[in-house]
């Protein structure tokens, strides 16, 4: 002990080789898995290592050795529990995974009805589309596109109503033209909502 705390080469691993039995007995008995003691061991040994300067000689060398491997075990073993809980926890309550990727059905979805959408937006004429898109996508108030597009507040007001009764009614036709229900009557009713989606 006193070369290995003197920096004389090989003397920690010639005390590695005279203790390791007694240590490794010692964590096998506390954790009952060779694995475990294992890493007890590894664990104890560098704590004694980096321990070295402190060893004053009050107590043998492998009692030193003992406390550091039980303090070692301990410290494994509530990290163990720890794990454990949270894997129980993990197991016993699997969050559905809501991710837009893991859906690739619904990705797929939304994307034909972006599509959609972009496509009914674009056939408007362009003063009906310039409302809508200020007003649902940049969420302008009605005095600002009013401003911005050089009309009194209430054109800005009928330009909307008209834009938002065109997109639905021809995201409408959209859907049941396609013989399929991808786009609701619901759905059409909440243009702005769909506009923002673009």
């Amino acid at each position: 002990m006193r070369a290995a705390q003197e920096n004389a080469p090989h003397a920690f691993e010639d005390l590695v080789r005279a203790t390791y039995g007694d240590v490794f007995s010692l964590a096998l008995r506390l954790l009952g898995n060779e694995e475990d003691a294992c890493d007890v061991v590894q664990e104890a040994y560098i704590r004694a290592y980096r321990g070295l300067a402190r060893f004053r000689g009050d107590a043998a060398v492998g009692t030193w050795l003992y406390r550091i491997t039980a303090n070692c075990a301990s410290s494994h073993r509530s990290r163990l529990q720890r794990l454990r809980r949270h894997n129980r926890l993990d197991d016993a309550a699997s969050l559905p995974d809501t991710r837009p990727v893991a859906d690739p059905e619904g990705m797929a979805t939304a994307a034909m009805e972006r599509a959609e959408v972009a496509a009914a937006l674009r056939s408007l004429p362009a003063r009906l589309r310039a409302v809508i898109v200020l007003r649902d996508i940049y969420d302008l108030p009605h005095g600002a596109i009013a401003t911005e597009l050089g009309i009194s507040e209430g054109a800005a007001k009928v330009r909307l109503h008209r834009a938002r009764k065109r997109l639905r009614e021809d995201l409408f036709s959209r859907a049941a033209g396609s013989g399929g229900a991808r786009v609701s009557p619901e759905q059409a009713g909440c243009a702005d909502e769909a506009a923002r989606a673009v």
